[in-house]
């Protein structure tokens, strides 16, 4: 039995880069002798283990061959004559294809440290277009390494369009599409993965509404404007709002969206609210007392303070796209302050009730929203 360390943490470890998973591919075992080592056998597919201490994946090599349509669509065959190249072979990229022995040396079959240097995303084999999520995924890694001068293999994208032009994208489940998504949010040059996406011919079966994003300036500024600390939630609000600012119906239509994409409903509510607020708050002075109140009941604002900050933060962000001006979202802030302020039981002990109390309080509210 040989153990090497594999995929994406021998990468991001020669590129200097932060490392934070590991997996570990195992030569030479079989299931019964894992367990006999108190690993922990998870998954039905193919074998794979857990440590019995440090809780990491560890995989029994493997060879896979296409038995049917999208990313499930394969027979594993594992067994202990199968060899570390026969297992990296099956890889999608060639940065992704090294392994790590425990004394450190690197086995790199397929030219991933040469790849690494000419800072290319380039398959490891023709294989690569037996699995479509592999579209998705790297474009996914075209996002990551962007910033640091990674580009796209030719001969790579031809395979990516050449999966495109099949049915092969429309087999993904939705869950996987959108998880492949929220992990592009999350790096440093989420246009990238559109742009990879629509030069791969892909973008408009997977993510027709965000074709909108290529060659868009105030995409390329929102961008800009993401930091680190710049949430996935805060940037998918941001870009899906973006897109569908022309929209007849934007707010039904991004709904619709996030419930096509099965977005968790935290994305899809903060979405929803920042396509509703952005025109309302980059209008705030001139909006009348009984419109300040209405956005902010139907926002429920004064129950839900949370929502706050980060809408406020797609909503500036947005702004600087849009309309290249910070918002002055100090006044909204003050406003809710204030209103908060009011207090029912006072005006209860006053001898209000029923409907009279809930005018008394609306004409405060309106009082406070008019100064």
């Amino acid at each position: 039995m040989k153990i090497y360390l594999v995929g994406g943490a021998v990468r991001d470890q020669l590129l200097n880069y932060p490392v934070y998973d590991r997996d570990w591919v195992v030569v030479g075992a079989t299931p019964q002798e894992m367990l006999e080592q108190k690993y922990k056998p998870v998954g039905c597919d193919f074998p794979v283990f857990i440590h019995p201490t440090s809780g990491e994946e560890y995989a029994l090599a493997r060879t896979e061959r296409k038995s049917g349509k999208g990313y499930s669509g394969f027979q594993y065959h594992a067994s202990p004559d199968v060899t570390l190249e026969e297992d990296l072979s099956r890889r999608d990229l060639t940065i992704n294809a090294m392994a790590q022995s425990d004394d450190g040396q690197i086995f790199d079959p397929y030219g991933g440290q040469k790849d690494l240097i000419a800072k290319s995303l380039r398959h490891v084999s023709p294989a690569f277009s037996e699995d479509p999520l592999r579209v998705l995924r790297v474009a996914r890694f075209a996002a990551r390494y962007a910033h640091l001068g990674f580009t796209l293999a030719p001969e790579t994208l031809g395979l990516m369009q050449d999966i495109s032009a099949t049915d092969e994208l429309e087999h993904l489940t939705r869950e996987r599409v959108w998880q492949e998504m929220e992990r592009s949010l999350g790096e440093t040059s989420p246009l990238t993965f559109f742009q990879v996406l629509h030069d791969a011919h892909a973008l408009k079966t997977l993510f027709p509404h965000f074709v909108m994003l290529i060659d868009s300036q105030e995409a390329a500024v929102l961008q800009k404007s993401f930091s680190k600390s710049t949430s996935k939630e805060v940037r998918f609000a941001a870009l899906s709002s973006l897109c569908f600012m022309d929209e007849s119906a934007p707010d039904s239509e991004l709904r619709n969206l996030c419930q096509q994409l099965k977005t968790p409903n935290h994305y899809r509510d903060l979405a929803t609210q920042v396509r509703k607020s952005i025109v309302t708050l980059h209008h705030w002075e001139t909006t009348s007392a009984e419109q300040k109140l209405s956005f902010i009941q139907a926002l429920d604002l004064l129950r839900r303070p949370e929502r706050l900050k980060p809408l406020l933060e797609a909503c500036q962000l947005l702004s600087l796209a849009l309309y290249r001006k910070k918002l002055e979202t100090e006044k909204l802030e003050a406003l809710l302050t204030k209103l908060n302020g009011i207090k029912p039981q006072e005006l209860i002990t006053k001898g209000y009730k029923g409907a009279a109390l809930g005018s008394e309080l609306k004409r405060l509210q309106l009082e406070i929203c008019q100064g």
